[in-house]
């Protein structure tokens, strides 16, 4: 019945890799780690951990409740804002969101002015929507690991980004992580 958990972590692993780009950097070079990035996390890593959220998505499970109208449209309302947050995100870092450098300088506007990881805060809403979409308990183990890792992943990438941007410091005390504050400091 869980089977979908070796793709979903074993994707995971591998697309943990954006965090470890000064690392691959120091090894390989600039551009070795900024390739390592780039095909452990956005070719491996990410179609693997969504092949094991489909199989989830899938799997024959009683749902934990019927969704009605009113929460089948909350739940596609949550996931449009979170693909908006993600988009968002992704537009706002351009080339470096699908290929992290040591290079790479810091991004303080737009939605980076309010919170850290947009892109992430987006994918929790998104895995929340299809939660509620789909209420069965292999999606919402999928859901939950998934947040779970993007949590984790957040602060491992924290570390990177000190690392290759130093200014970072300085804006992790400024920024919230995932959710904005209602009034800026």
């Amino acid at each position: 019945m869980y089977v979908f958990l070796i793709p979903l972590l074993f994707g995971f692993a591998l697309g943990g890799a954006s965090a470890f780009t000064a690392t691959y950097s120091r090894w390989w070079g600039e551009r070795g780690g900024a390739l390592a990035t780039s095909i452990l996390r956005n070719f491996l890593g990410i179609p693997l951990w969504l092949v094991g959220y489909i199989l989830a998505w899938v799997q024959h499970a009683p749902a934990a409740f019927n969704p009605g109208g009113l929460t089948k449209t909350l739940s596609w309302l949550v996931i449009f804002a979170g693909a908006i947050l993600v988009s968002w995100g992704h537009q706002m870092l351009g080339w470096r969101a699908h290929m992290p450098s040591v290079k790479d300088t810091l991004v303080r506007h737009g939605v980076y002015g309010r919170v850290q990881h947009p892109i992430y805060a987006g994918i929790f809403l998104i895995l929340i929507g299809f939660t509620l979409l789909n209420p069965t308990l292999p999606v919402a183990v999928a859901s939950a690991v998934a947040i779970g890792f993007f949590i984790v992943m957040a602060r491992l990438e924290e570390f990177d980004l000190i690392e290759r941007v130093p200014e970072y410091r300085e804006y992790m005390k400024e920024v919230p992580r995932f959710v904005p504050r209602l009034k800026k400091r």
